[in-house]
């Protein structure tokens, strides 16, 4: 007797397929009772379902022989149109671009090329920094203070330079560079830069020292004598120890630079901008200036800040141009157009380091400082000024040694600086 009444005999899982189904249902309708055609890909939701007779079957497509040689109307539940990668006509759709993922990309890879050219730029500008003044030779020096103190210094010598730029530069004869034409000190420090010129024909007492070539101490005379003339007599060495003896003050950084330094600098910028309040000529010099607003260019930079011979105070007029024009040129050189120009950037860098003489603790870092603190006294952060002056003998003039005093403590103490200079 058969057990199950729906199937066939010996069909345990109570399938009920095929031909001989007692079944009263539809075939189609029996073939895949647990799909959805509304959910189906393909299909739209709403739409009403098919006749059982236009129902995909199992036959469709398979030999007679294969099928038992007559449509069986066997539904494998298979939906037409439906393809593998459910796009039309079974075609895979293209996936859409991950933009987040590209602009990860992107910023990234930008951050690495920035990243190398920074790291490469600066082993290349250390790399031409000329660390060739030796401080560890200057003796008995003052303690240091807060802040950093930096010695700069404008040379006469003629290096580097040919025959026709002595001429266009009015350097005069072929020096090889004995006298210094400016000295400043720049005090970085937490209230702001503070520059002081130092008058060319101070008169200053050479203390002792020991030779930087010979090696061999010379006692102290109590000779005087201008500041500029002690590079004459021993370089950079006995320079420091002149200003840092008559002044009391520690000079942590040594920078100097000649006149063909000086002009190729101003021309790689592709000139300084300067207000000129009156107009002045000096045969000397070769100056022929104009008063207002006017961009100098590298012959004419060196002629505005070596003129004294044209102003009734001559020395202490001139280091008012010089300072003028040094934080303008810091300024300058500290611009966007400069700083994200490689094609002025590198030029500029390439022309100061060739030129500039460091000592030999000096870091791009310092050099950095330096000219952003040069920076700030053109912006009206921090304060320029000459060397307190109290009157003049032979020639010479003689600093105000209280306003030095009151001057240099300050600067240790790094407190804001309230002594008024000439």
């Amino acid at each position: 007797m058969n057990e199950w009444p729906q199937g066939r005999s010996g069909d345990p899982a109570g399938n009920r397929y095929g031909r001989g189904s007692g079944s009263a249902e539809p075939e189609g309708a029996r073939a895949m009772p647990h799909v959805r055609r509304d959910a189906a890909p393909g299909y739209r939701r709403n739409e009403p379902p098919l006749p059982p007779s236009l129902s995909p079957r199992r036959g469709a497509g398979v030999p007679p022989q294969q099928s038992g040689g007559h449509d069986d109307g066997y539904n494998t539940g298979q939906v037409y149109g439906a393809g593998g990668g459910g796009g039309a006509g079974g075609r895979s759709a293209r996936p859409r671009p991950n933009w987040g993922r590209r602009i990860k990309w992107t910023v990234l890879t930008l951050v690495v090329v920035v990243l190398a050219t920074s790291i490469g730029t600066y082993f290349w500008a250390d790399g031409k920094l000329r660390r060739e003044i030796d401080l560890s030779k200057v003796i008995d020096r003052p303690a240091t203070g807060d802040g950093t103190n930096y010695l700069i210094v404008g040379t006469d010598s003629r290096e580097g330079m040919t025959d026709d730029m002595k001429q266009k530069l009015h350097t005069g004869g072929p020096k090889d560079g004995g006298r210094t034409d400016s000295m400043l000190i720049l005090h970085d420090g937490s209230n702001g830069p503070t520059l002081i010129s130092l008058p060319r024909d101070s008169n200053v007492e050479i203390p002792s020292y020991v030779g930087s070539t010979s090696g061999k101490k010379y006692p102290a005379t109590g000779r005087h004598t201008k500041l500029n003339a002690t590079y004459a007599e021993d370089g950079p060495a006995l320079l420091v120890r002149t200003v840092e003896y008559n002044t009391h003050l520690h000079i942590d950084h040594y920078v100097e630079i000649g006149f063909a330094g000086f002009a190729n600098i101003v021309d790689a910028l592709g000139g300084v901008e300067m207000d000129i309040p009156k107009g002045f000529k000096d045969k000397d010099s070769g100056a022929d200036f104009k008063a207002g607003t006017q961009t100098l260019n590298g012959a004419q930079a060196l002629a505005f800040v070596r003129t004294r011979h044209a102003f009734a105070s001559q020395d202490l007029e001139r280091t008012k141009n010089q300072q003028k024009f040094l934080a303008a040129i810091a300024h300058q050189a500290a611009t966007p157009g400069t700083v994200l120009n490689p094609f002025k950037l590198y030029p500029t860098l390439g022309a100061g380091l060739d030129t500039l003489k460091v000592d030999k603790d000096m870091s791009l870092w310092d050099l950095g400082q330096m000219f952003f603190a040069m920076k700030g006294v053109t912006n009206g952060d921090g304060k320029s000024m000459n060397m307190p002056i109290s009157g003049s003998v032979g020639g010479n003039l003689v600093w105000d040694q209280a306003k030095l005093k009151q001057l240099v403590q300050q600067l240790n103490n790094d407190e804001p600086v309230t002594v008024t200079g000439n």
